[in-house]
């Protein structure tokens, strides 16, 4: 089967964990990219975030319903299962996943979400996802905890089923 990763994912301040080089998110798509052999595109906002925690997340709640992105991916046909992987913004995805994933065609594909968060679990980001996508959203959804991505290799691995 072919799988693909859509991921946000943000570096900078992040909360409970400082500055980082690289984002919780992706962290964690990269191990299931490693596990998995899967296809990744990393979903980039056409402005970038500030570079403060607080700052950002207040971004973020202005841009829900028009989060413009650097590159749009246009066709999924390919693939069997599509993971999106996003950090918890307001309780949901980042803004920038539903512009990246609102127009594709999700018809029989296996959708499998994973959250990063510090508290905020997998927030309604499995709901919001299944009236975007219309599509068979698996329910076992992962809430990774983004002050712990370096140790939840392990976790991943089983949730995959590998």
């Amino acid at each position: 089967m072919d799988k693909l990763i859509i991921y946000f994912s943000r570096a900078d301040e992040n909360y409970a964990v400082g500055y980082i080089e690289k984002g919780n998110t992706e962290v964690v798509a990269e191990y299931v990219q490693e596990l998995t052999g899967a296809d990744i595109f990393k979903v980039e906002p056409l402005i970038p975030y500030s570079k403060d925690y607080k700052t950002c997340i207040e971004e973020a709640k202005q841009r829900v319903g028009n989060a413009p992105i650097k590159e749009n991916i246009n066709d999924i046909s390919k693939y069997n299962i599509i993971y999106i992987m996003t950090p918890i913004y307001w309780g949901t995805y980042a803004p920038e996943i539903e512009t990246a994933i609102k127009d594709l065609d999700f018809s029989n594909k296996t959708i499998r979400i994973i959250t990063t968060h510090e508290g905020s679990g997998l927030g309604n980001v499995v709901s919001d996802i299944k009236s975007i996508t219309n599509g068979n959203v698996d329910d076992n959804a992962l809430a990774v905890q983004g002050s712990k991505v370096s140790v939840s290799k392990d976790i991943i691995k089983e949730w995959l089923n590998i």
